[in-house]
């Protein structure tokens, strides 16, 4: 059940919505609890039920570990330390198992010229975020930082659906206390109206402007053989467009119907390609994983403490962790390299104490974060190469149709706007991937991040535009389909 779906905005939402403050409004808090966890399972299992023992069953364990760790005179037979390490072997090894079998035993045949019969298995909807979350909360535990609740709102805590599928990350200390909250506990209509408007900002970007980027950069990546300067360079912007409108448009509707009831989800996104520098943009993208990232791996490493030296293996270490993360395969960890390599050179150049102007400073960040996406989205080594080196080798050819497209830009000053659908009309599929990229850049640069309005009255302009980007939204996915989010994937 996809959140642009119209089983979940015109009937899962509104229902779940209703009857959890109905059951709060009859002062039934344990029974409104139970019915948000039944309906956040029920979510889950909408995609494959066969799957739902698995999170029950991750979540009973991580709960009795969890609070096990909180209580100091349980620890006579076995240490914290050593049961915390239970915990997060037994998190990672289920993710193993799932994610990663098949990529250990496809290395393991190459390097050894064995015949090991691959699993096939199918990947549990999930299973990163779930597994990250859990993990924290473990860490959190052993540290100390967790009050102790009982299973039900743990179970709340991880199920709850707006972040369940992917994410964002959350700490049991910032959702627990929302739930426990008596404020929350009754419709704000402010906190509604709000999470109405984020939401309908998520599903415009998703359904209007991520799904038709997904049609280029799928033409380019998995159609094509062999593509020109121009063609690689829409294939390249199309995906780096797709996968923030798709993953930030995920976010907002995750953070605008957990709004609905009266729950603040992190801030997940904050505008970044704005960033002027590799460590701004980490500071700006998917921040609850590289929060995750920095407080569960690179400073258990060490982080800065230890030396310059030992502070670049660190980095570099945590994001190709970070890389793998995201997927089963080598062109992930490349590319967790590749920003490895690139916070490490930002490191080196800010203790020399060079300073690039910003525009330059801009560009370069951008550019290099639109190439590293080339590894991430391609499927295997070839598609990368067959995309980069279109991007890099510009023959007679790819001069002349560039040309062509150049002079076509140049026209639009010269005529009336109503004639602008005709030449969209008429432009080839890698023509309108560069025209929208073109268009879209420069509002990505300028317009306020839609978590500005977080802390905003609703307003009648807000209104206004949150009304008109979901019905366009709707209109829009009467002719286009999009099967899932890609952070599902991951």
């Amino acid at each position: 059940m996809l959140f642009n779906s119209y089983e979940f905005i015109f009937l899962f939402l509104p229902i779940t919505f209703f009857i959890y403050f109905y059951l709060l409004n009859k002062r039934l808090i344990t029974g409104a609890k139970s019915f948000l966890v039944f309906a956040s399972l029920f979510f889950y299992s909408w995609w494959n039920i066969i799957y739902l023992p698995l999170i029950l069953c991750s979540m009973l364990f991580n709960y009795v570990i969890g609070t096990s760790l909180g209580k100091e005179n349980e620890h006579k037979k076995i240490n914290k330390k050593k049961l915390l390490t239970i915990g997060i072997v037994g998190n990672l090894s289920l993710l193993g198992y799932f994610k990663y079998s098949d990529f250990f035993i496809e290395n393991f045949n190459f390097a050894f010229g064995s015949d090991v019969n691959l699993l096939h298995l199918t990947l549990p909807l999930a299973i990163s975020f779930f597994t990250f979350q859990q993990v924290a909360y473990l860490v959190d535990s052993y540290r100390g930082e967790t009050k102790e609740y009982d299973f039900l709102n743990y179970a709340l805590f991880v199920t709850f659906f707006p972040q369940l599928i992917a994410g964002p990350i959350v700490h049991h200390k910032e959702m627990m206390p929302q739930f426990a909250s008596k404020w929350n506990l009754v419709k704000n209509y402010k906190n509604i109206a709000l999470g109405l408007f984020i939401f309908s900002i998520g599903v415009f970007k998703k359904v209007v402007i991520a799904d038709t980027f997904a049609v280029y950069a799928t033409a380019g990546f998995d159609t094509a053989t062999a593509l020109t300067f121009f063609e690689a360079w829409a294939t390249s912007l199309s995906y780096t467009f797709q996968l923030y409108f798709d993953f930030s448009g995920y976010t907002d509707m995750a953070i605008g119907a957990a709004l609905l009831f009266n729950i603040k989800l992190p801030i997940n996104f904050n505008s970044p390609y704005k960033a002027t520098n590799i460590q701004d943009f980490w500071r700006r993208w998917h921040i609850t994983l590289s929060r995750f990232l920095k407080d569960y791996i690179y400073i258990p490493l060490g982080g800065n403490r230890k030396g310059n030296f030992r502070t670049y293996n660190n980095l570099m270490v945590t994001f190709i962790l970070g890389g793998f993360w995201h997927g089963a395969g080598w062109t992930f960890i490349f590319w967790g390299f590749l920003h490895g390599l690139a916070l490490a050179i930002h490191r080196l150049w800010q203790s020399i104490g060079f300073k690039l102007p910003t525009i330059l400073a801009w560009l370069i960040t951008f550019n290099f974060v639109n190439i590293a996406w080339v590894f991430f989205r391609a499927k295997e080594w070839d598609d990368a190469v067959k995309v980069l080196t279109g991007m890099f080798v510009l023959d007679s050819g790819s001069f002349h149709v560039s040309l062509e497209f150049l002079n076509k830009l140049s026209m639009w000053s010269n005529i009336p706007l109503y004639d602008y659908v005709g030449i969209l009309y008429n432009s080839t599929v890698n023509e309108m991937a560069l025209i929208y990229s073109l268009l879209l850049l420069p509002l990505v640069l300028l317009i306020k991040n839609s978590m500005y309005y977080l802390n905003k009255p609703v307003s009648f302009k807000m209104i206004l535009v949150a009304s008109l980007a979901f019905v366009c939204a709707i209109v829009n996915s009467l002719f286009t389909s999009s099967e899932v989010f890609l952070y599902f994937n991951f």
